[in-house]
């Protein structure tokens, strides 16, 4: 069972922490290449010292490649020793977190009247599942649906009561994803960043959706030492920012900060928009002031970031509604900063528990490694990339659509239609069912279906986007096209819908327009290999070998297994 104790602060320049950064470099270093040699390739600084902010990625080596789908980390902090250490507890955190999920061997497979029967008294309720999709719903209906999956039990932490609870985990990952999965030097230090992430995520994503009125942070009250820096790091390459609290009543501070360069801006830097929570307001807003600078590639790179808790801003008139709140002073902002981390851990519960928010956290650390890593999550909050219509139905019907055998996912489906009176979501459901089970013509159908009877643009724009994905697997590409259209005005943050629709118009040899749909997928996700691959094909079509063989190589640096990409660049090279 995890065990909770006191954690005295060593370190507290730029960030809290219960050893010095450049031990945390050394140690963690010297346990990768002991015990999981092939985890870490490199670290690697990669700012270019504009800013005099240091940032730093943690390249992955062979072994976590496997294991992972992100080939590389970003690391932030005041220091350079604290962003190397940042970048290398990224890695720390992936890998621990997706090894843990790989090994079967770590839970209980159960429905959850059997997981009641399994630990009688010891289950989480039923009630903090439905919290977690914020759904009111009779307990016995909410039973028959969590019934119908067997789910994968395992020991969580109370953290306010410090007692052992069995969670239906994977419940907990389809809502959140990898979001609140943390490392530490210590087992305190890690669930209290993991629990100040959740945070984060929660307020920004509440914030994003409302749009309410929010205090904006004067400047001249920012004087930490370390964060006074970093202000005038800003004020004398002449970058523009607003300062925010972002922390609507939570224990913990968050602090956002909306930074861009008018000398920049648009051609070669973008507005960054991010936001940090620690247990002090100056911590906080320290976190997001690294953070900028990591995403914003000292706002002279060119460097395109994919965004995440925050949305992001085209123009700059469009911060402008976070420049209308009442000023004030950060230290105004709500604090949990004591000595011992586990202090500050107790404060942060018991302060979420006040507010009906309980914090849950899982020991994910790595045999091997040992370095101490979980995953925590506080049912009830919310996540950004989360629909905002979530319910037990939705969920569990994703779960038996994706995972399910076909014809007792199908008898699945028909219980959640009888319970709910508008079970908008079971059409697209049903249409997943027919791709698993190769009908495609039905899958069209299903789509076709869920696209208007969807509550929300996201949502619509999907079910649209599966459409012509069903429509792709019968060669039917030119049929895809006007879906694919819908889909990007309903949403065009879909790095996938101008994919196939890139794909769709290469096919039809449009290979012009193909490209410019894979440069917008590009702007969403500068990483992606299959995107330069496809547009160095076009590229290769239209006669432009030398940019064709650039985007190609870059490809393959990127994603060497892309076949088609290799066979067509050595074809160029052999010309």
């Amino acid at each position: 069972m995890l065990e909770l104790k006191s954690c005295l602060k060593v370190y507290s320049k730029d960030q809290d922490k219960a050893v010095t950064p450049e031990e945390t470099v050394a140690k963690v270093k010297k346990l990768l290449d002991e015990k999981c040699n092939g985890v870490l390739k490199c670290t690697r600084k990669i700012d270019t010292g504009r800013l005099g902010i240091p940032v730093f990625i943690s390249e992955c080596g062979d072994v976590a490649r496997e294991v992972m789908p992100t080939r590389k980390q970003m690391g932030k902090g005041a220091s350079v020793a604290q962003a190397e250490a940042s970048a290398l507890m990224e890695l720390v955190e992936r890998f621990s977190f997706f090894s843990f999920w790989n090994a079967p061997e770590n839970f209980t497979l159960a429905t959850y009247s059997e997981a009641e029967e399994l630990w009688p008294g010891k289950v989480i309720s039923i009630d903090k599942i439905l919290q977690s999709v914020s759904e009111k719903m009779d307990p016995g209906k909410a039973r028959v649906l969590l019934d119908l999956v067997r789910w994968h039990f395992y020991p969580a932490l109370n953290v306010h009561t410090g007692e052992e609870e069995y969670v239906p985990l994977d419940w907990f990952k389809i809502l959140n994803e990898f979001n609140g999965s943390s490392a530490g030097n210590t087992p305190e230090e890690s669930v209290l960043q993991g629990g100040s992430e959740l945070v984060e995520r929660h307020v920004c994503a509440v914030i994003d959706r409302e749009r309410p009125e929010v205090p904006v942070i004067d400047p001249v009250s920012c004087d930490d030492p370390v964060l006074s820096d970093l202000c005038k790091c800003f004020d004398e390459n002449g970058i523009k920012y607003i300062i925010n609290d972002f922390s609507l009543g939570m224990p913990l501070p968050t602090v956002a900060v909306t930074a861009w360069d008018p000398s920049t801006f648009p051609g070669m830097s973008e507005i960054v928009f991010t936001a940090g929570t620690s247990a002090s307001p100056q911590k906080a807003a320290i976190r997001a002031f690294t953070e900028v600078a990591q995403l914003a590639g000292d706002f002279e790179t060119g460097r395109v970031y994919e965004a995440s808790g925050l949305p992001k801003f085209t123009e700059v008139e469009h911060s402008e509604w976070l420049t209308t709140g009442s000023c004030v002073k950060i230290d105004s902002l709500p604090s949990v900063e004591q000595d011992d981390i586990f202090d500050e851990l107790k404060k942060f519960a018991a302060g979420l528990e006040g507010q009906g928010y309980t914090l849950y956290s899982v020991d994910i650390t790595h045999p091997e490694l040992g370095v101490p890593a979980n995953y925590n999550f506080v049912p009830g909050f919310q996540f950004r990339e989360r629909t905002s219509h979530a319910s037990l139905g939705l969920f569990v019907g994703r779960i038996l659509s994706e995972k399910v055998a076909l014809d007792i996912a199908g008898e699945g489906l028909d219980i959640i239609a009888d319970i709910y009176d508008d079970p908008y979501f079971v059409p697209f459901f049903e249409g997943m069912l027919a791709l698993r089970g190769g009908d495609t013509s039905r899958a069209v159908d299903m789509f076709s279906i869920a696209t208007e009877e969807q509550p929300a643009d996201e949502e619509k724009a999907l079910s649209a986007f599966y459409t012509a994905y069903a429509m792709s697997l019968e060669e039917r590409w030119a049929e895809t096209v006007p879906f694919l259209d819908r889909a990007i005005e309903l949403d065009s943050e879909a790095k996938e819908y101008f994919n196939l629709r890139g794909v769709a118009k290469f096919k039809s040899g449009e290979f012009a327009q193909a490209a410019e749909d894979f440069k917008e997928a590009l702007a969403l996700d500068s990483g992606s290999a299959s995107d330069l691959a496809n547009l160095g094909l076009c590229y290769k079509f239209m006669g432009n070998d030398e940019e064709a063989i650039e985007y190609l190589s870059t490809a393959m640096e990127l994603d060497p297994s892309l076949e088609y990409a290799q066979n067509h660049l050595q074809e160029l090279l052999d010309k």
